[in-house]
Formats: structure tokens, C-alpha cells, sequence
């Protein structure tokens, strides 16, 4: 479900650069910056780092870019 917000112009504007530089739109930054943010409130003991690589690597396993982890040693 689609809802409009009003967002102060300053923020939007820094929304906007930060979208360019990671190449994102607009709408998608700030929802990133959302899910960023609830996961730390969620998790306020991570790392802001550990929560993007977190981010990061559920992406890649849904896209398919995983490898099987093959133990490479004998267990004992």
C-alpha cells in the first residue's frame, strides 16, 4: 500500500544526493534509510556496519549468490 508522506525539504535534498550516489531512487533511499533505521532501534546492540553487511548478504542469498559450504577438514 502506497502512502504519501510530507518530508521537510532539507531532508529530501539530502535524500536525493545520497540516492544518486548509491544509485538509488529517492522513494528507495529513504525506505532504506527506514529499514536501516528500525533495525537499529530493533538491534541497538549491531553495529551500524554489521546491519548493511547483513542487508548486504540476505540480497545475495535471495538472488542466488551463495555457494554450499563445504567443510574442508574432518570432524572429529
Amino acid at each position: 500500500m502506497a502512502t504519501s508522506v510530507r518530508l521537510d525539504d532539507e531532508f529530501v535534498t539530502h535524500a536525493k544526493i545520497h540516492a544518486e550516489a548509491e544509485s538509488r531512487s529517492v522513494p528507495k533511499q529513504i525506505e532504506y534509510w527506514a529499514k536501516i533505521g528500525q533495525m537499529m532501534v530493533d538491534n541497538p546492540d549491531l553495529s551500524y556496519e554489521f546491519v548493511r553487511e547483513a542487508l548486504l548478504a540476505t540480497e545475495e542469498a535471495k538472488q542466488g549468490m551463495v555457494k554450499r559450504y563445504v567443510r574442508r577438514t574432518k570432524r572429529n
